[in-house]
């Protein structure tokens, strides 16, 4: 049966591409194959890792030590265990992530995931929960997206997800503009571990999915409470992180 599911798919493939083309998550522009860049878009976009701070992912301009801890995480060790971004947040990033976070584009979750999944370690078997919308926000937007992320993540890697893991239980307001204490006291109480997963997370490594990671303050409240509960370790992985204003959710 998956074989002869494959051969229908590859000899309708040709139909698809002719009616439905494979374009450019960025600007559109059609591409050989879904999920790719175009030239310019993927010359725009900056891939993140080493070298980098081994805590929140900040870009080090130069280094080889893996382990290396930036002045920030020094000063004020974040929550989780350890951050991973994609790429760094610009107008590349931030178009993909709006299309899918307004765009009504469910796609883009799996374009996402397959840059995102090469900082993914399975070794540990890691439960993925993505950062939950509180359900106003899911009644108006129809979905939370990093939801969708990390359901593609757990398809491609092979791993459990938890999409109810982590609950927003109070809305909060938008973060865009406040500074880093304001942030903090804005996301205090908002979350809870769902009282039906407690037991799932004793001793268990989690790996908290969303689409783009600013200041911490929505991940550092949610690696909190997942750490209280049980978790042995909580990691934060994400499309895109803001490297430029450190003071910027």
């Amino acid at each position: 049966m998956p074989a002869a599911l494959a051969l229908a798919r590859s000899a309708l493939r040709p139909i698809l591409d002719f009616a439905l083309p494979p374009r450019c998550p960025g600007c559109g522009t059609v591409t050989d194959e879904p999920h790719r860049f175009c030239l310019d878009c993927w010359s725009a976009l900056t891939f993140l890792g080493q070298p980098c701070c081994a805590r929140c992912a900040l870009p080090f301009d130069y280094g080889e030590a893996a382990e290396v801890i930036c002045g920030r995480c020094m000063a004020e060790p974040p929550a989780y265990d350890r951050l991973r971004a994609a790429v760094a947040y610009g107008d590349i990033a931030r178009t993909v992530a709006l299309k899918l976070k307004y765009g009504g584009r469910p796609g883009v979750a799996e374009t996402m995931a397959r840059f995102m999944e090469r900082h993914l370690d399975a070794s540990a078997a890691p439960v993925l929960a993505p950062v939950p919308l509180h359900r106003w926000r899911i009644w108006r937007r129809g979905y939370n997206q990093a939801a969708l992320i990390a359901g593609a993540l757990a398809r491609r890697a092979g791993l459990e997800t938890r999409l109810d893991l982590v609950e927003r239980v109070k809305p909060t307001p938008v973060l865009r503009n406040m500074g880093p204490r304001e942030r903090k006291e804005a996301v205090r109480g908002a979350f809870r571990i769902n009282p039906q997963r407690k037991a799932d997370l004793t001793g268990r490594a989690v790996v908290l999915v969303d689409d783009v990671y600013t200041s911490g303050a929505t991940a550092g409240a949610c690696a909190r409470i997942l750490r209280r509960a049980g978790a042995a370790r909580v990691d934060v992985l994400c499309w895109a992180r803001v490297v430029r204003d450190e003071h910027g959710a």
